[in-house]
């Protein structure tokens, strides 16, 4: 008994794990105090929401998510699979291309569009002038602000996600299971929904359900469209309504939803098993087609590139040009600094805390451990907003008891010394991207071997020896893989910089919402492109990896 007992004090609770727990508690706090907060005592508020916006907040997400998941599986499951099993003319282009929407995030494309499609925009000036009509009732064009409009630009920018997936999972499968199928009589579109849709279905499931997460997540969008969802009904409780407690209720339904998803990815799979009777030896028999076909391939692939990436960056840098003075006066470059300190601070940080979990497992995989590094990178799952709510109730609750406690002690005000600061801010952002971050160490690092720890140990080096001399050296470009990543999705990050922020400390995100919101969208180009092309960075490096796997 006494056996047992030191050996698990030995495997589980040695100083790694016990760091290791301890992140992981902190980092999985905020969404831990947002799940609490259902059985808060706000039944008048609640029952107020509940018969006025709830149901439309429900109606409209759901709407969102089934619209934006229809969009997004066509064209990221279409795109994947003509890449892949066709050839035609550009199809090594869109190996990469496809990606590039990912570095514009949808409230820039809400922006770019409304400046184009509006009324008075270049476009529907240009009908009046060709057709000579003369006001909106002399014809019909499109609201691009609705929730349609919305489910159009959340699909652009977020079908990459299906795309990559499916695609690596097409690439994967064997080549004797498809060159079966064909040889039993299956045509292309047989081949496909029989063999290699089937095969693909937990890549294009797990793609989804990360672009329903982004749709739910989604503030400037939405906000921007005058579309009522979670996000922004989490926004208006907290800032209009001044109810921080429900809106932490709004935020663990919205929670809830996230959760089902997950769930509804797991469940997907419960019975379903998919093996590969043999591996991939030879590359992949593309089918060949015809003249038109091979001209309507293209067209389906460059569609969805052009309107998520290229008309728009296009539109922001004519803008920029055009009004260069308007772009950048002001703040801007305060704007930008800002944005760069917040960004940079969170990826050091991010990387050097993935790499003692990441490390952590690696010398001690016990269930712990395990556990305490899944816990602590579930955040890229959950909403800014409610990541937001989750850290400044509790972090508003300690810095009124100091404060009382100074009063009363010292005659002494504190103030508020963690609310509003930077020091929230990239807590929040910490939970939010540290899977980002994880994910870059935690692949970089098992790629080496275990032998080399042995060696080290053998020549008296200690585990926090071990990394710092033998590991971190083999290990950079996946430690600045990570740091680069998550530097990106801070600069792109709206919903917890808005909640969050230090008073009168606008990044670039909160800049370019600002100005649209003012209707100054030429004045929101300049920063909106800074944002773009921050973003094209992780494209680049996904775009490398494509091609060095083609390669290989």
């Amino acid at each position: 008994m006494f056996d047992n007992i030191k050996k698990f004090n030995r495997l589980n609770w040695n100083a790694w794990t016990v760091f290791v727990v301890a992140i992981a508690s902190l980092i999985s706090a905020p969404v831990i105090f947002v799940l609490s907060s259902i059985f808060s005592d706000t039944a008048e508020i609640w029952s107020h929401l509940a018969s006025t916006v709830l149901p439309r907040y429900l109606l409209n997400s759901f709407i969102l998510m089934v619209g934006v998941g229809c969009g997004v599986s066509v064209i990221g499951v279409g795109a994947a699979w003509l890449i892949t099993m066709c050839r035609f003319p550009g199809s090594r282009l869109f190996e990469w291309a496809m990606l590039l929407p990912l570095a514009a995030p949808a409230y820039i494309l809400a922006y770019t569009y409304t400046e184009l499609l509006e009324f008075y925009g270049p476009i529907q000036t240009w009908l009046r002038e060709i057709f000579g009509w003369t006001s909106v009732n002399d014809y019909w064009f499109p609201e691009i602000r609705s929730i349609g409009g919305a489910i159009a630009l959340l699909t652009l920018t977020l079908y990459p996600y299906v795309y990559l997936l499916t695609r690596v999972a097409f690439l994967e499968q064997s080549t004797c299971t498809l060159e079966a199928s064909r040889s039993l009589g299956a045509n292309p579109w047989g081949s496909f929904f029989t063999i290699a849709l089937p095969l693909a279905r937990p890549a294009i499931i797990t793609g989804l359900a990360l672009a329903l997460m982004e749709t739910l997540n989604d503030f400037g969008t939405v906000q921007y469209f005058g579309v009522d969802t979670f996000t922004t009904g989490i926004y208006r409780t907290w800032f209009g309504m001044g109810e921080r407690v429900a809106a932490a209720q709004l935020a663990a339904v919205l929670l809830l939803f996230i959760l089902w998803l997950i769930l509804l990815e797991l469940w997907s799979r419960r019975q379903a098993k998919y093996y590969q009777t043999t591996s991939q030896q030879q590359h992949l028999q593309q089918f060949h087609l015809t003249r038109m076909r091979k001209l309507g391939a293209f067209i389906a692939c460059l569609l969805p590139v052009f309107l998520g990436f290229l008309l728009p960056a296009g539109l922001l840098l004519q803008m920029t040009i055009a009004e260069s003075g308007a772009s950048f006066r002001g703040r801007f470059w305060d704007y930008a600094s800002h944005s760069l300190t917040l960004a940079a601070i969170t990826a050091v940080l991010a990387v050097a805390i993935a790499l003692i979990m990441a490390y952590g497992v690696r010398i001690n995989r016990n269930l712990g451990m395990r556990v305490s590094t899944r816990i602590a990178a579930m955040g890229y799952a959950v909403p800014g907003s409610v990541i937001a709510v989750g850290i400044l109730i509790p972090i508003g609750t300690v810095d009124n008891a100091i404060d009382s406690f100074m009063r009363s002690m010292f005659g002494i005000s504190t103030g508020l010394l963690f609310s509003g600061t930077i020091t929230a801010l990239v807590f929040a952002y910490l939970v939010r991207f540290m899977a980002v971050a994880f994910g870059a160490v935690e692949s970089s690092l098992v790629k080496i071997q275990p032998s080399l720890d042995d060696a080290s140990r053998s020549l008296g080096y200690s585990p926090t020896k071990t990394l710092i001399k033998v590991h971190v050296p083999m290990m950079w470009g996946g430690l600045l893989t990570g740091a680069m990543l998550t530097f990106v999705d801070v600069m792109k990050e709206l919903p917890a910089t808005m909640v969050i922020r230090p008073f009168n400390f606008d990044t670039l995100a909160v800049r370019v919402y600002n100005l649209a919101a003012d209707e100054r969208l030429t004045e929101a180009a300049g920063p909106a492109l800074a944002i773009v092309l921050v973003g094209i960075i992780p494209v680049i490096l996904l775009s490398l990896r494509i091609a060095k796997s083609r390669q290989s």
